[in-house]
């Protein structure tokens, strides 16, 4: 793929999410590589001249990472609310909540280290907390298309529901926790981090690996969410996605996204 063609696929991706509208397929020609899906992700970074506050982390399910030499994908956030506010969608696209644990970002991994261990990276988080990923998408198709689609759109993100700290979480055996998401209070889904590819911290040593690869800095007090814990689950505006873990709760109410 040309840069000419990342360039438009992110500006056609860049005008549905300002106008709140919908995309019938994806806009241009698929990506066959990560590689140039990143690109697309990249411009798109670049056209959309907003602060990043973290990072969401997602997988790639066989055969599928098989082909492509990867089990985890990811893509910028830019939007937060607290636990119990409301949280836009693309009313027209593709819409889910998915439980998930945050990870807050201590300290930025050293300059041009490009592998970590598991406990280097849990030495660059200084919290973890529970929350949701609000899953958005002017592309209603985007994860039936795949990972390739999901990259180019942000990773399919369009928030974060910060809940709770976890007090002394290293010693909490969180990944181990029961997690249920429900819908308007009925139950959708529920899991637990441990069956990750190496956990949640799995997903933090991922990203920190990968950004390096691809040139991009983190910094402290940015989020990492480390996948969707209890499945992707869709939904629409005016219902209630909640999120329990371990007797922690986090909530929002789904709002259709408004034209800028």
């Amino acid at each position: 793929m040309v840069n000419e063609d990342a360039a438009a696929i992110a500006s056609r991706f860049l005008a549905a999410r300002r106008t709140a509208d919908g995309l019938s397929d994806y806009p241009g020609m698929l990506p066959d590589t990560l590689a140039a899906a990143y690109a697309v992700q990249d411009r798109a970074i670049a056209e959309w001249q907003r602060p990043i506050i973290g990072w969401k982390v997602g997988r790639i399910m066989p055969p599928l990472s098989v082909r492509f030499q990867a089990d985890r994908l990811t893509g910028p956030i830019f939007l937060s609310r607290e636990n119990g506010e409301d949280m836009p969608i693309f009313a027209k696209g593709f819409a889910a909540g998915e439980a998930e644990f945050l990870l807050r970002v201590g300290a930025a991994p050293p300059s041009g280290k490009k592998a970590f261990t598991l406990a280097e990276a849990a030495d660059l988080i200084d919290a973890v907390h529970v929350g949701l990923e609000i899953a958005s998408s002017p592309l209603g198709a985007i994860n039936d298309i795949g990972p390739m689609a999901v990259i180019s759109d942000f990773g399919n993100n369009n928030g974060l529901v910060i809940g709770n700290a976890i007090p002394d979480w290293r010693e909490s055996g969180f990944e181990e926790w029961d997690v249920r998401t429900l819908i308007d209070g009925v139950e959708v889904g529920s899991g637990r981090a441990a069956s990750f590819p190496d956990g949640a911290m799995g997903s933090a040593r991922f990203l920190f690996e990968l950004l390096a690869q691809r040139g991009i800095e983190l910094a402290p007090g940015q989020w990492i969410s480390t996948g969707a814990v209890t499945g992707v689950h869709d939904a629409r505006p005016g219902q209630t996605v909640e999120a329990q873990f371990n007797g922690y709760s986090v909530e929002c109410r789904l709002v259709e996204a408004e034209p800028e």
